[in-house]
């Protein structure tokens, strides 16, 4: 068995680093906090991401018309049929969650941190949306709680992000992501496989710039083509490739195989909303990609690390 698994995977499992730090099954209960974006509002660019949907990134992050207590409630009553008395972590998914005002933050934050048995936090956002005044907060924040500061990236080519309208520099994250770690902030990455024109290697490229970072975890995704988006429309006009599911399997494989072996696999496929999904559709069929990623490591003999060689 991997060593950072608790249930014959061979990558090192959310599930596994929960249950050693927590000593409990833990959920994570997504959260709509009402934020924008500065790729929204013109600050950095207007429209968003050309593959976000009306309602921003993080479709299941909760309803903003609802309060964060009943939003949270909501979930946890579902999870509390399943699996009574376990622990949480109230993740801020939708759109960018440090893009407000410190009394706003900090008025979100600290109420679900009040909830009955939350132990952390996770937090969406982008490397040019956390001032050094949140800096500060989410510091002293992370000696109070378990806290996950989760980045955007996508990847790290230049050309890519340019097209799909990221509105900020791999410098730019890079140096948040130093800043993040001098005090001591955990660090998850978001990335996207199968983007328009990207080459396996270029994929691959993305994750061995991750490894000369010191990040914690990070969350694969496949490309989602959601209904009325800008992607949608760059879709039907230029055709571009689309990986298959065993093509995406094999480059998620490869990715896992050359990453550091401590970083936290916090996702390693899409879960998107078969209503707005217009491909690929074998999205759809999310627990199956699971199980063929698993069978295909163990076909290869395979795991995460395998070819990871620390600098």
């Amino acid at each position: 068995m991997f060593k950072y698994s608790l249930d014959n995977k061979r990558y090192h499992t959310l599930n596994y680093f929960f249950n050693k730090k927590f000593n409990s099954k833990v959920y994570k209960i997504s959260l709509n906090g009402g934020f924008t974006c500065p790729n929204i509002d013109g600050t950095k660019g207007y429209g968003g991401c050309i593959y976000c949907s009306k309602s921003g990134s993080g479709d299941f992050g909760g309803d903003k018309n609802k309060p964060l207590k009943e939003q949270f409630l909501d979930i946890k009553k579902v999870i509390d049929k399943k699996a009574p008395g376990s622990k949480y972590i109230a993740y801020f998914q939708a759109r960018t969650n440090t893009y407000a005002p410190l009394d706003v933050l900090k008025e979100k934050y600290e109420e679900v941190l009040k909830y009955d048995n939350v132990v952390g936090l996770f937090i969406a956002t982008r490397c040019d949306a956390i001032s050094d005044e949140v800096l500060d907060y989410l510091e002293n924040l992370s000696k109070r709680t378990f806290l996950t500061i989760e980045l955007g990236l996508q990847t790290i080519h230049d050309k890519t992000s340019k097209l799909i309208n990221r509105c900020h520099s791999l410098e730019e994250f890079d140096v948040m992501v130093k800043k993040l770690r001098q005090r001591n902030i955990n660090v998850s990455v978001h990335i996207i496989n199968g983007l328009p024109y990207e080459t396996k290697e270029m994929m691959l490229d993305t994750v061995r710039h991750l490894n000369t970072l010191d990040i914690q975890g990070i969350k694969i995704h496949m490309l989602n083509i959601v209904k009325d988006t800008p992607l949608e429309k760059l879709y039907k006009k230029e055709k571009f490739y689309l990986l298959t599911k065993e093509e995406y399997i094999d480059i998620v494989i490869s990715q896992l195989e050359i990453l550091n072996p401590e970083i936290i696999i916090h996702r390693i496929t899409s879960d998107p909303d078969p209503k707005y999904l217009v491909e690929p559709k074998w999205l759809i069929k999310k627990f199956g990609v699971l199980n063929d990623i698993d069978k295909e490591m163990v076909k290869r003999d395979t795991y995460q690390g395998k070819y990871y060689r620390e600098k």
